[in-house]
């Protein structure tokens, strides 16, 4: 009987979190009461699963960078013995990607509360940001870059939330992916060696 109870727990903790991770990252405000009301359950329900709505968006951005870890490592083993140009493309889009799906740079740029903007700002630092500059050291160790590591991430860093934020990628008919696609063919690779493999 209590495995029971527990996979019934465990099941209306994963509908509550599909139906805020596809409600509260989506564009407009959302309410616990809208929450409540799309999940055809009291807020009282959702509360003894969570202790408050930040709790809940913590856990749902939380899974979602996981998410991105994840699109990070496959693009890392996709591109294992590769160029280091073609190594950074696929960690760099597969980034930008995951960061655009859950609107990433608009919760760390003002959208939400101050505790969640700090969370994002932390998450998207250790998932994207600290790894990405180890990718730059490491070009530079192999002597394919022409330019600093640390501009390399200024500049990437600057170009990433520009972009995710920008109004560009809507006017354009294009993802922001799509457009830091163009960024890093135009800017970060004229950082590279052109006669370095």
């Amino acid at each position: 009987m209590e495995t029971e109870i527990v996979s019934d727990v465990s099941e209306r903790t994963e509908a509550i979190l599909a139906a805020a991770r596809r409600m509260f990252l989506g564009p407009g405000r959302v309410s616990m009461d809208d929450l409540a009301r799309d999940l055809g359950m009291s807020k009282k329900t959702i509360y003894r699963h969570f202790p408050d709505k930040q709790g809940l968006m913590t856990a749902v951005l939380d899974r979602q960078f996981g998410v991105i870890e994840r699109l990070i490592a496959d693009a890392a083993r996709e591109a294992e013995g590769r160029p280091f140009g073609e190594r950074l493309r696929k960690f760099l889009v597969a980034a930008c990607d995951g960061l655009s799906a859950i609107g990433a740079a608009q919760l760390a740029t003002g959208r939400g509360d101050a505790v969640l903007r700090r969370h994002v700002e932390h998450r998207i630092d250790a998932v994207v940001y600290q790894p990405l500059e180890e990718l730059f050291r490491e070009g530079q160790r192999q002597g394919v870059l022409t330019a600093p590591p640390e501009l390399l991430g200024e500049i990437t860093r600057g170009a990433v939330e520009r972009l995710l934020n920008s109004r560009l990628p809507s006017q354009l008919n294009r993802t922001a992916a799509d457009l830091f696609r163009t960024t890093v063919d135009t800017v970060l690779y004229g950082a590279i060696r052109e006669d370095h493999p």
